[in-house]
Formats: C-alpha cells, sequence, structure tokens
C-alpha cells in the first residue's frame, strides 16, 4: 500500500465502540420515589419456597406459594425491594361449625353448632389480572415488587394452619429469607428458583390475620425485613380467644376458637393429612379452663418483641371489637419498652382499613414509610410526630406518645349513690345474672333505675370534658353465687349523642383513581365515611375476669359461693372524651351475652361498694 494512503488510514477516526445500555433505575425527586413503571406490563413470577418447619409431619418441609409482580425492567438489571401481604384467606375458606357458648347445669357445652362461611379472597392468574388491594397500583409503578404469600396450609402452600402458632410464623418468614437467597424456592415447573432481582429488603402489610403474620414474623427478628404495616392485628393470641382466665370470644363471632379459626382456612390440596394438627388444637387450646398455657405462650409475640428490628407503623380502630384494642395498646408499649422506631394511626371506625379513611394522607405516610425503609431515602418519615389520633369530630391529632405524656390516673369509687372521687359506705350490692338472654347493650340502658339484673354507678353531668386514653383498670371486693364464674365491667358514656361506630359507608363522592389500573381493577377506590350512630349511651370499654383465676391466669383458684374476693382487672385501651353535662358510667354484670360463655342465668354478684373502684387514665 502506498505511504499516503498509509497515513490516511492512520488519519481516520477509530470505529465507535458500542456500549451497554444503562441498567434501569429508580426515579426519585425530593425524596420520594416516582411512578415510572408500568403495572400493565409487570413481570409475574410463581415460587414456592421451603420453610424451616414440617407442620403436617410428613418427613417433608412445608412450602409456602408466593405469586410475585415486579417491574418487568428487572428483567434488565433493576433490583427492587419487595412489599408482601401473606394470608391464610387467598385459597378460599370453609364453613365450619361454631363451638356452642351455651354452657348446661353440668357446666358442658351440647355439641352443635353452626358458623359462617369465611369469604373466598382472589389469586393471581396472569400478570394482567387483578391483584387484591392497593399495593401493586400504587407501589409497583413506582419501583417496589409486591407479592401475596399463602400461609402454611391453604391454598398453594404444604403444611397445616395453626392459628398463630410457630409453624406458621416460619412460613411467612420463609418468603423474607428466599428474597435474601437463604431459603429454596421452586417454579411450578420444578426448578430452582432465585430472586435474582430482589435488593432483599422486604416489608410486610396487611389487615387482621393479614396484618398479625407481619407482626409474628418481625418478632423472629429475620435479617430484611425493614418494615411491617399491622393494620388491626393480634399480638398476643391469648387475648384474642381469652380473657384474665376466662373464655372470651372476638366480637361478631361468638363461639369461635383457634382450632375453629385453622379449620376454616384450611385450604390446601390434600384435605386429610392435617386431621391430626387440628384436633391437637381443640385438645391444647383449653376452652374448659380459659387458662394460659404453652399453647398460648407459643402464640405470644409480645415476649419476643425485643428482636423486632423492622420499623413498625401499627393501626387500629378504636371501635374494634373483633381484635380488639388490648392488641395494639399492649404492642406500643413493648415496642416502646424497647426502643423499636414506630408510628401509630388511632382511628374511629372499626375493623377496617384506613385507606379509604384517609386516602391521600394514608398513602402519603405509607410511601415516605416504605421509601424510608426499604430504598433509604431521607424523606422526614421519622421527624413528625409519632402518634395520630382521630377525635370525635373525626379531625386528626397529633402527639408524642399514647397515652398522651400528660395522663394521670384518676380513682371513682363505687359508692351507692354513684361514681365518686372519695369512698362512701363499703355496704354490699347484689344483681341476677340474666345475661344468657339478655345483652349487655340492654342492661345498661337507663341507669337511673333500679334493675335486677346489673350493677350501675354513674357519675353526676360533667362540669368540663374529660378524655380518656389508656386502659381503664377495675378493682372490685366481688362474690359470686350460682356457675357463672365471670364478672364484667362497662364503661359507659351516658348522654345522647351521635357517636362513631364500628364499620364504615360510602361517601357517596366519584370514586378516587390513586394508583395505574388493569382490567378488572381500575386504581381507583370509593372515599368512605364513618358510621355512626344517635343514641342516649355508647358502651366504651369492656373488661371480663374469670373469678377462678383472680391470682393467676395460668391456674384457677376454688371459689367458696358467697365468699368475698378481691378481683383486679384491665379493660380495653381506649382514647375517648366523655362530654361536658354527660355522665360517666360503670356497669357490672357477669354473663356477657356476646363474648363470654354463656351459663345458665341465675347466679348472684355481690360487689362491696366504697371499696370498690375503677381507675382511669385522663389527660387533665
Amino acid at each position: 500500500m502506498p505511504a499516503l494512503a498509509l497515513c490516511l488510514l492512520g488519519a481516520l477516526p477509530a470505529p465507535a465502540v458500542a456500549r451497554p445500555a444503562p441498567a434501569p433505575a429508580l426515579s426519585v425527586t425530593d425524596g420520594s420515589t416516582q411512578p415510572v413503571f408500568s403495572r400493565a406490563d409487570a413481570v409475574s413470577q410463581l415460587v414456592d419456597v421451603e420453610t424451616e418447619a414440617d407442620s403436617d409431619e410428613d418427613g417433608r418441609r412445608d412450602t409456602v406459594r408466593m405469586r410475585i409482580l415486579r417491574p418487568k425492567e428487572t428483567g434488565d438489571g433493576l433490583k427492587v425491594a419487595t412489599i408482601i401481604e401473606a394470608s391464610p384467606y387467598w385459597g378460599g375458606g370453609n364453613d365450619v361449625p361454631f363451638h356452642p357458648v351455651d354452657i348446661d347445669e353440668d357446666g358442658l357445652p351440647p355439641q352443635h353448632g353452626v358458623g359462617p362461611e369465611t369469604a373466598r379472597l382472589p389469586g393471581l392468574v396472569s400478570p394482567s389480572a387483578p391483584f387484591s388491594g392497593y399495593n401493586d397500583n400504587y407501589f409497583l409503578p413506582r419501583g417496589y415488587a409486591v407479592a401475596q404469600l399463602d400461609s402454611v396450609g391453604t391454598g398453594g402452600s404444604t403444611g397445616c394452619p395453626s392459628s398463630g402458632g410457630r409453624a406458621e410464623t416460619l412460613g411467612a418468614k420463609a418468603a423474607v429469607d428466599w428474597l435474601n437467597g437463604r431459603a429454596r424456592g421452586w417454579d411450578p415447573d420444578g426448578r430452582p428458583a432465585r430472586a435474582s432481582w430482589s435488593t432483599g429488603d422486604t416489608a410486610m402489610m396487611g389487615v387482621s390475620y393479614n396484618g398479625t403474620l407481619p407482626t409474628a414474623v418481625a418478632s423472629t427478628g429475620v435479617e430484611g425485613l425493614k418494615a411491617i404495616v399491622p393494620i388491626s392485628g393480634i399480638s398476643s393470641w391469648y387475648d384474642y380467644y381469652r380473657a384474665n382466665g376466662g373464655v372470651v370470644a372476638p366480637g361478631g363471632y361468638q363461639g369461635e376458637d383457634a382450632d375453629i379459626l385453622a379449620k376454616g382456612v384450611y385450604s390446601r390440596t390434600d384435605r386429610e393429612i392435617c386431621g391430626p394438627v387440628l384436633d391437637r388444637l381443640t385438645a391444647e387450646q383449653g376452652r374448659g379452663t380459659g387458662d394460659w398455657s404453652r399453647f398460648w405462650a407459643e402464640r405470644d409475640y409480645l415476649k419476643d418483641a425485643h428482636r423486632i428490628t423492622a420499623g413498625v407503623f401499627a393501626v387500629h380502630g378504636g371501635n374494634d371489637w373483633n381484635v380488639k384494642t388490648q392488641h395494639f395498646g399492649q404492642l406500643w408499649e413493648a415496642l416502646k419498652e424497647h426502643d423499636v422506631p414506630r408510628r401509630m394511626w388511632l382511628h374511629q371506625a372499626g375493623h377496617n382499613n384506613p385507606m379509604p379513611l384517609r386516602m391521600e394522607e394514608w398513602l402519603r405516610q405509607l410511601h415516605m414509610w416504605f421509601d424510608h425503609w426499604l430504598y433509604g431515602l431521607e424523606n422526614g418519615a421519622l421527624d413528625a410526630a409519632p402518634v395520630e389520633v382521630e377525635q370525635a369530630d373525626f379531625s386528626w391529632r397529633r402527639q408524642s406518645d399514647w397515652p398522651a405524656r400528660s395522663t394521670r390516673e384518676l380513682a371513682l369509687r363505687l359508692n351507692p349513690d354513684g361514681l365518686g372521687a372519695r369512698p362512701g359506705r363499703a355496704v354490699q350490692q347484689s344483681m341476677t345474672d340474666a345475661g344468657r338472654t339478655v345483652r349487655a347493650e340492654t342492661l345498661v340502658a337507663d341507669p337511673g333505675s333500679a334493675h335486677p339484673n346489673r350493677l350501675a354507678y354513674t357519675t353526676g353531668p360533667l362540669t368540663e370534658d374529660l378524655r380518656v386514653n389508656g386502659v381503664p383498670r377495675v378493682s372490685v371486693r366481688a362474690s359470686l353465687d350460682g356457675s357463672s364464674p365471670y364478672v364484667t365491667a362497662l364503661l359507659v358514656d351516658y348522654g345522647r349523642d351521635t357517636r362513631a361506630v364500628a364499620g364504615t359507608v360510602p361517601d357517596g363522592s366519584p370514586p378516587v383513581c390513586y394508583g395505574q389500573g388493569v382490567p378488572g381493577d381500575t386504581g381507583c377506590a370509593q372515599r368512605t365515611l364513618h358510621r355512626t350512630e344517635t343514641a342516649d349511651f355508647k358502651i366504651v370499654s369492656r373488661g371480663w375476669a374469670d373469678l377462678r383465676n383472680r391470682h393467676s391466669i395460668e391456674r384457677q383458684s376454688p371459689v367458696t359461693e358467697g365468699r368475698e374476693y378481691r378481683l383486679r382487672f384491665g379493660m380495653q385501651p381506649q382514647e375517648y372524651v366523655f362530654k361536658k353535662g354527660h355522665r360517666l358510667g360503670v356497669v357490672l354484670i357477669s354473663t356477657d351475652h356476646d363474648f363470654t360463655l354463656r351459663h345458665p342465668a341465675g347466679t348472684r354478684l355481690t360487689v362491696r361498694t366504697g371499696v370498690s373502684a375503677v381507675t382511669l387514665p385522663v389527660v387533665r
């Protein structure tokens, strides 16, 4: 080649080298992930994850089935965090007879009963199919994977349901382990499946049972679980089915117990293998005594609160009589004791999701919570006062703690002439139990009139508003003569008013579109309002105790009929304002028709006034 040609070639630019396209990444503006990914184009993945337990005792470890939706960009190198909703309900449920609650003269229940059918909830069938809830519409476009997990013994999982048992906790924990590469998983064809797209950082959330499993898993201290949002969740299963030694039902489910719930959600394909396990639940739950035992200790997450490292955003309704308010109250105290990062919403509804009640604010704060804990964004999620409490007028108040720091105890004596700050005459007053046939709401009405089936004590008209926040406590000197061992205390607000009660109603406005939709799921939701009732009174809180367990919830002590005993027990925690001009009342009965076992009517409850009292946590 001529020298001139060589020189010209040397002067030409080198051919361009193709550079790989940059890997997809989250879009973050002002400390907040942005909705730049497509819900409609999401990738669907199904995986069966191996757990650490063999709850069905078949010689093989249980597996739990997880259905995952994730941005399609995870196939091109995008790594994302995951929000899991674990549930025993995705596979549907069964019609299971409840335990009878009317006890005969020999102290034994008749052998019959009928229970309602558990609601059936859909599973995922394709990437474009609706996913229950709003996480897929709202969070997937912002760079999150969302997942539904079948709890052990339900849906596509193996193992046996156990109403809060250890294997159930380990089943949900396995999902976190798999997302962090610590557990084995398989796709539907049996090939090993790995979460190569996962950052490992995980959150869990849900309502009711779905809100209980996040606390259960967090109490193991599992690495990678960064945040939980327990909404109306159980913190100790004893307090769901028992109270101070007594068998006490969740509101609306009189006759349910741990075994009934497990049978109700038992929806795995093999419907026979868990028979012996479910029979043991019936035998070990101790429905005949109501005592605390190893069975309930296994289902107590509070004892392991020191292991919780996830940030906790707890939500509960003040009118929730299913998962009663004790569950959020004692969890909150345990989190404080161990300095766990936390937030709390306490609203006026019942067993409800707060999202449609306060949609924009809920999504804003939940978004901040997940962005902070799962993506490490400094967005002020921990800067504001950690507690928000909804008032009687449905406005919201922020405060630094709950109960409020200025709360003090106010002791009111049960005196012959009503509730008073000073003790009155110590005399005996008696009532005859009729709760087997009469609801408590009937027994508390018209406290100024004589009534043979209750003891009612009220203040005079209040001269100013009285705010109670915390656990009301009862101390009574009482005797029982008859078959019922229960003493029930009811805290009542007397005064005609319109008040929030359990439940919500649509507000009538057009739906609000909060996220991206797919066919069958618009990404929109109807706002709701509180359900209210106008009435002359409201039962604000309840407390139950079995006189046989006056010394310990672990074992009963003999009771001599007619002998007076000291009995101390707490009522359900509450946030409530007794208005100026209303009267505050305490009503004592024995059987609580909708909650306790119902012994034959006729037990005589006698209380010594003057020395018996209720202590209220009040904000001055």
